[in-house]
């Protein structure tokens, strides 16, 4: 572990599978680590405890422990999309099997929240005209899945 701050996820049981469901979706996820519960618990002995994971450059840990906690939207991981090809795969990929929400945001079936946010959308809205800024931001706020081409319409338009 290469960073002075790492993201550790809980998994109730099964971190070896959301590890392999992720490297399944990005490129570069590469396990580094694993320790077993021993006969001291809480888990059965031999059972999997803890992974530490690369995520696209990032180190990651994932813990197997139980139902006590969940995920929910006041952590999420936010996927920078060079353009519309990279928002729909991630958005197909991550969301299987998951929840889709609103404004880009979605849920994959272990609970995580994510972003998948196309760069464009940052130009958009960053841009000095403040009202064809505000024109991408509500179109924004009416999507569930980002498009580009919608945002840029809307932009143009105001």
């Amino acid at each position: 572990m290469g960073q002075k701050i790492t993201p550790c996820l809980w998994y109730n049981g099964n971190a070896q599978e959301a590890v392999d469901f992720y490297a399944g979706i990005f490129d570069d996820v590469k396990i580094t680590a694993s320790d077993r519960y021993t006969d001291a618990g809480p888990m059965p002995e031999g059972t999997l405890m803890f992974l530490e994971f690369t995520m696209n450059g990032l180190d990651f840990q994932a813990i197997n422990a139980g139902p006590e906690f969940t995920f929910n939207e006041a952590i999420s991981l936010s996927i920078d999309c060079k353009d519309q090809a990279e928002v729909d795969y991630f958005w197909e990929k991550l969301g299987a099997g998951g929840e889709y929400g609103p404004c880009g945001w979605l849920k994959d079936k272990f609970g995580l929240s994510w972003q998948v946010v196309p760069r464009r959308l940052h130009e958009l809205t960053r841009d000095p005209n403040k009202k064809k800024a505000a024109a991408a931001m509500n179109a924004m706020l009416q999507m569930g899945k980002l498009d580009v081409p919608e945002l840029e319409a809307a932009f143009d338009n105001a």
